[in-house]
């Protein structure tokens, strides 16, 4: 006599969540149908990685001045190794990002970083860029930074160097098997090298299933208006756009 099929307690979780909840098991592993996707998806986390930005094709979409720097990580493997390196500039780009310092400070600096996710910058920053700067008419900002082997902080060196009250990095977020392209943005107030993750503002899940570029660009400029307002970023500076807008609203 064939025993009655258990329910499936997961399958209310896994409606709620693209994440692989609950999977079934078949002896020691993964059915088929499951695991093929799940190396399929490890695969495009791992391209997503090692690929290589195409920051001509990037550039040649800004409109204005662009800048083209690298960070102290001389390949791939350096940067994946040695995070520190990808943290600051390689001497040739400080001396070329020196003619550009203000001796005003500049409203804001922003820089487009491959980070961890080429797929990321290829899906979504030059449309996420475009978003930002349509709503910061009227701000003094530097020329467009492009930034190869980038890391978060390495916004902090340019803005430095740059003399910008603000830096905004967008940059290609860890991979992971549900989403490897999502692009994040880092807001900075007095970007200087030795700033730590507390002081910074975070807009994560920058994709086709997360945040559009609309809301992407409506949160940043929010906080940027914010920070120049309370002179400080980080934990001191909490996104309160949404309840704000709702009262006004009544």
């Amino acid at each position: 006599m064939q025993e009655p099929a258990l329910p499936d307690v997961w399958a209310r979780f896994r409606a709620a969540t693209r994440a692989r909840v609950g999977l079934p098991r078949s002896g020691d592993a993964l059915p088929t149908a499951d695991l093929l996707p799940l190396q399929a998806a490890h695969a495009r986390a791992r391209e997503a990685v090692h690929r290589v930005v195409d920051f001509d094709a990037l550039a040649s979409g800004i409109v204005g001045p662009v800048r083209r720097v690298h960070s102290a990580a001389v390949d791939r493997a350096s940067y994946l190794c040695r995070p520190d390196l990808g943290r600051r500039l390689d001497p040739s780009s400080r001396a070329l990002l020196a003619a550009d310092h203000a001796a005003s400070a500049w409203d804001a600096v922003l820089v487009i970083g491959d980070g961890l996710s080429s797929a990321a910058i290829a899906d979504h920053a030059l449309a996420t860029l475009r978003a930002c700067l349509a709503r910061l008419q009227g701000w003094r900002l530097a020329p467009i930074i492009l930034a190869e082997q980038a890391r978060v902080a390495l916004a902090d060196d340019i803005g430095g160097l740059l003399n910008a009250e603000m830096s905004v990095i967008l940059i290609g977020e860890r991979p992971g098997l549900t989403v490897s392209n999502s692009l994040g943005l880092y807001l900075t107030w007095q970007p200087r090298p030795g700033r730590v993750d507390a002081e910074r503002n975070c807009i994560s899940n920058v994709h086709a299933d997360g945040l559009s570029y609309d809301q992407a660009a409506d949160k940043l400029t929010w906080l940027m208006r914010q920070a120049k307002r309370l002179q400080q970023t980080g934990f001191a500076l909490k996104d309160d756009s949404e309840s704000i807008r709702a009262i006004e609203e009544h």
